[in-house]
């Protein structure tokens, strides 16, 4: 008959194995349960010395507080959703890394719905309500009726570089109005009278201020200009080139409503049709992505202010998520002239 010995510890015994907890950390630390948790909550206040204790503990432990539990008990997720249409603009890469930065040094995770196009946005907030998100940054196109949503889902959002349509809603947003006019006003004032654009995709609310801005600065000079679609990438404003240049009067000057679209353009006007530029054609970007100031292009541009616009956003964001019944608000950044060697100023 085989005996079997009774655990000394009887049932209190621990697993072997047993992950260790803050209460451990405390015990080993000699400080209280809640310091630990001061510890690992961003912006609590605790001193540098028990900060230090702590955390030397909890790296003998191997200790990791518990994020869903820390949720649990201050009613937040620490998430923040983030819309961005059309990665493959690489304006928006910037953005996302800017923004993704900004909400990591607030302890705060994004949670990224990349849109092939601005009419997926339905999809995108079903995912949203069930990740219960503590809030929304956009740099998407929002409908009125999917603004009312995020209302109705008490979740505030923060549209990046567009206006609401129809509902007073916080924006961050580089005036492309601006950025056009001064563009315009530049080439038309080296001479430059016969205009083409190169336009965004038709959902995009941006690309479509920018075209719109363009044709009302240049018939403030009693000029027209061309219009042909594009898709916001390279291939496109390559094609949207040859479509300008292959028929009718040629232009002296094309403006493309984002930089990749510019870059396919300049390399299809070199590669194609053997003209140099500025001399034989100027051709001008929005948005000042870093490819754009490569020697190979030297493009002609508006850059954006990111660092400023991202911050503004995040910030515009967390303070509706502390108290969400401050008003709406827009705050407008001005973009700056990029004087490069692709158009002739």
């Amino acid at each position: 008959m085989k005996t079997i010995q009774s655990d000394p510890g009887g049932s209190d015994a621990e697993p072997a194995h047993r992950r260790p907890t803050s209460y451990d950390v405390a015990q080993l630390a000699g400080v209280s349960q809640s310091a630990v948790s001061r510890c690992f909550r961003p912006g609590s206040s605790i001193s540098p010395e028990k900060r230090k204790l702590i955390q030397k503990a909890a790296a003998k432990l191997g200790y990791q507080p518990n994020a869903i539990a820390s949720g649990l008990i201050t009613k937040r997720s620490n998430l923040v959703a983030v819309l961005i249409s059309n990665l493959t603009n690489l304006y928006y890469p910037e953005v996302l890394a800017q923004l993704t930065h900004r909400l990591d040094e607030r302890g705060i995770r994004v949670l990224l719905f990349a849109l092939r196009t601005e009419s997926e946005v339905d999809a995108a907030l079903d995912q949203i309500w069930r990740y219960r998100v503590d809030g929304a940054i956009a740099a998407a196109r929002l409908s009125a009726a999917q603004l009312r949503a995020f209302e109705r889902h008490r979740v505030p959002v923060v549209l990046y570089n567009r206006f609401a349509e129809g509902e007073p809603v916080p924006s961050v947003c580089c005036d492309s109005l601006a950025g056009e006019r001064l563009l315009v006003d530049r080439l038309v004032n080296a001479g430059n009278r016969r205009f083409g654009i190169i336009a965004g995709p038709q959902d995009s609310f941006v690309g479509n201020q920018r075209v719109e801005g363009a044709l009302a600065r240049l018939a403030h000079h009693g000029l027209e200009a061309r219009v042909v679609p594009g898709a916001f990438d390279h291939d496109s404003g390559a094609a949207g080139l040859r479509t300008l240049l292959g028929e009718g009067v040629r232009p002296e000057a094309v403006l493309c409503a984002n930089d990749l679209m510019a870059i396919g353009a300049i390399d299809a006007a070199r590669h194609e049709f053997g003209l140099t530029l500025p001399d034989d054609l100027s051709i001008a970007g929005f948005d000042g992505v870093g490819p754009a100031t490569w020697p190979s292009y030297r493009l002609t541009t508006i850059r954006q202010p990111v660092r400023r616009m991202t911050e503004a956003a995040v910030t515009m964001l967390l303070e509706r998520v502390e108290q969400p019944q401050l008003p709406p608000e827009v705050r407008s950044f001005a973009g700056a002239l990029i004087e490069g060697t692709s158009a002739r100023l």
